[in-house]
C-alpha cells in the first residue's frame, strides 16, 4: 500500500495550526471512546461519531472504494497522484490561496491511496470548523488539477519512484506481486512507473474523481468536539455533492500465486532482505482472532515474540524480523519479514522454517497465550488515544463490518482464544512448505533459488520512460 503522504511545508503557517497538531495528539477519555453513534444526515449520509469535548477538536476518516489496484495498467499510479493534488487548488481557489487558507485556520487534510479504498482525512480546531468543512467540501467536488502543480506533483511522485527502488524491500515485494498475481491488477506498482505517471493527464484525474468519489461507498468516522445534529448537517454540507454512485472496478479474489517457490532477486550491496508469504486470512473469518494471537507470539508482537527470539536474540541472524497478516479486497496473505547480512541468509531461512513448523507441530503453551492476550487487550485502548485515532478506527470498523460494538467487543473477542482455538488455527493454517520466499541481494552458498530475477532489470522497468508492464 501507498504511504501516507507527508505534509508538506507550507509558508505563513500560524500558531493555529500548532494548535490543532498538539490538540490532535491529546488523549480523550477513555470512557468516550467506547460510546459510538451512528449519525445518518438529513440527505442520508451515514458516518459513526464518538463525542469528546474535553478539547475544541474535530478528526473525520472517510474513504471510498477504489484505490491503486484499480488503476488502469497504462495509467498506474494514477490514485497516488490524485493524493498529492486534492489540495493544491480547488473551485475558485487556486494552489497557493488554497493552502494559504488550510495554514490561517490550522487545518490538516491529506488523503492516501490504498490497493482497495481512497482514504480522506480532516483534522481541524472547532474554531474553524467552517472554513476546514468548506475546503474538504471543495477538494472532494471541485479539484482544479492546474497544470503547474499538477507538474509539481508528478515530478514529487516520480522522485518517490526513483528513492523507492531502492529500497531493499522493494526488490522482495516487487517479485512476489510480479510471481504471486501476474494477471492481477495487484500487480501494479501502487505509485505507478516513470511512463505511466507521466502518462497522466488532468482528465484523468478528473475521471478518478468521478468514478471515485460517490456517495455509494462512502463510510466515515468522526471523533471530537461535535455533536450528531451538528454532524448531521457536516455531512450534507462536505459530501451531499458528490455523485450518487460511480463505477469502481471489482477485483476478482485470488488466492496469492507461486507458493513453495524460492526467489532471488540479486542485487549488490552489504544488507539482503527476506520475505515469506503464504495464504492469509480474512478479517471475517470465524478463525481470524486466534490467528491474530498466533501471529503475535510467533512474529508480530513484540521483542518476546518466537522469531524475534529465536531468529534474531539467540542466533544473531537478523537485524529485525517480523510477522502479519495482511487482509485486502481480492486477497489475504501472512507474511514474514526480515533483513540480514548475506552470508547469513541460508540459516535465517531455515531457522524461521523450523520455528513455524515447530508453531504447527507442536503449538504454543498456556503462558504464551495468556501473555499475548494480555498484550493485545492491553494495547489496544493505546489505539484509541486521539481523536485522530479513534476517527481512523471509526472508518475501518465500517469498511470491514467489524459492528459498532467493536470497541467494546474487540478485547472480549481476543480473551475469549483458546489455547485449542490458537494450536488448531496453528496446525491447519500454517503452511511452511508452500512459502514463497524471496531474497534481495548477492547470489550465496546455502539458498538456491527456483527463479533468478536480475535487480537492475527490475529497477529499469519502472524508471523506464516508455510503458514496459
Amino acid at each position: 500500500m501507498s504511504p501516507w503522504r507527508p505534509m508538506l511545508a507550507r509558508s505563513g503557517v500560524v500558531a493555529a495550526l500548532a494548535i490543532v497538531c498538539v490538540l490532535a495528539l491529546r488523549p480523550i477519555a477513555p470512557a468516550a471512546a467506547t460510546e459510538v453513534v451512528r449519525v445518518v444526515s438529513p440527505g442520508g449520509i451515514e458516518a459513526w461519531l464518538v463525542e469528546a469535548h474535553a478539547v475544541p477538536v474535530i478528526a473525520l476518516s472517510a474513504s471510498f472504494a477504489g484505490g491503486n489496484g484499480s488503476d488502469p495498467a497504462e495509467l498506474a499510479g494514477l490514485a497516488n497522484l490524485t493524493s498529492y493534488l486534492l489540495d493544491e487548488g480547488a473551485g475558485d481557489l487556486d494552489s497557493a490561496t488554497f493552502q494559504q487558507r488550510e495554514a490561517d485556520t490550522g487545518t490538516r487534510m491529506w488523503f492516501r491511496d490504498g490497493q482497495d479504498r481512497f482514504a480522506v482525512n480532516l483534522r481541524t480546531t472547532t474554531e474553524y470548523a467552517d472554513d476546514a468543512f468548506e475546503l474538504l467540501h471543495l477538494a472532494l467536488t471541485a479539484p482544479r488539477f492546474d497544470a503547474v502543480p499538477v507538474e509539481r506533483m508528478r515530478a514529487a511522485v516520480l522522485a518517490d519512484i526513483r528513492d523507492n527502488v531502492g529500497n531493499p524491500a522493494w526488490f522482495t515485494w516487487r517479485a512476489f506481486y510480479d510471481l504471486a498475481y501476474p494477471d492481477h491488477p495487484y500487480r501494479q506498482p501502487s505509485r505507478g512507473t516513470v511512463a505511466t505517471v507521466n502518462a497522466i493527464t488532468p482528465d484523468d484525474l478528473h475521471a478518478f474523481v468521478e468514478r471515485t468519489f460517490t456517495r455509494d461507498t462512502l463510510v466515515i468516522g468522526v471523533a471530537g468536539d461535535i455533536t450528531p445534529d451538528e454532524l448531521g448537517r457536516r455531512l450534507d454540507e462536505v459530501f451531499g455533492d458528490l455523485p450518487a454512485a460511480g463505477s469502481q472496478t471489482v477485483l476478482p479474489d485470488q488466492a496469492p500465486g507461486a507458493a513453495g517457490t524460492r526467489v532471488l532477486i540479486e542485487r549488490e550491496g552489504a544488507q539482503s532482505q527476506l520475505l515469506m508469504v503464504q495464504t492469509g486470512i480474512a478479517r471475517d473469518d470465524p478463525d481470524y482472532y486466534a490467528a491474530l494471537v498466533l501471529d503475535h507470539i510467533m512474529g508480530g508482537g513484540s521483542m518476546t515474540s518466537r522469531l524475534t527470539r529465536e531468529v534474531r536474540q539467540t542466533r544473531g541472524l537478523t537485524y529485525g524480523i517480523f510477522s502479519g497478516l495482511y487482509d485486502y479486497e481480492a486477497t489475504r496473505q501472512w507474511v514474514i519479514a526480515a533483513s540480514m547480512t548475506p552470508s547469513s541468509v541460508p540459516e535465517a531461512i531455515d531457522a524461521t522454517l523450523a520455528e513455524v513448523s515447530r508453531l504447527r507441530d507442536e503449538g504454543v503453551t498456556q503462558e504464551e497465550l495468556d501473555d499475548a492476550i494480555t498484550y493485545l487487550t492491553g494495547s489496544f485502548p493505546l489505539a484509541l488515544s486521539t481523536t485522530g485515532d479513534i476517527a481512523d478506527i471509526l472508518e475501518g470498523m465500517q469498511v470491514y463490518d467489524l459492528g459498532i460494538d467493536y470497541l467494546d467487543e474487540h478485547n472480549h473477542r481476543i480473551a475469549a482464544v483458546t489455547l485449542d482455538q490458537v494450536n488448531r488455527v496453528a496446525h491447519e493454517r500454517l503452511t511452511p512448505d508452500a512459502m514463497t520466499i524471496l531474497v534481495a541481494g548477492p547470489a550465496v552458498d546455502g539458498f538456491t533459488p527456483d527463479v533468478v530475477m536480475n535487480g537492475q532489470e527490475l529497477q529499469a522497468r519502472e524508471l523506464a520512460t516508455e510503458p514496459t508492464l
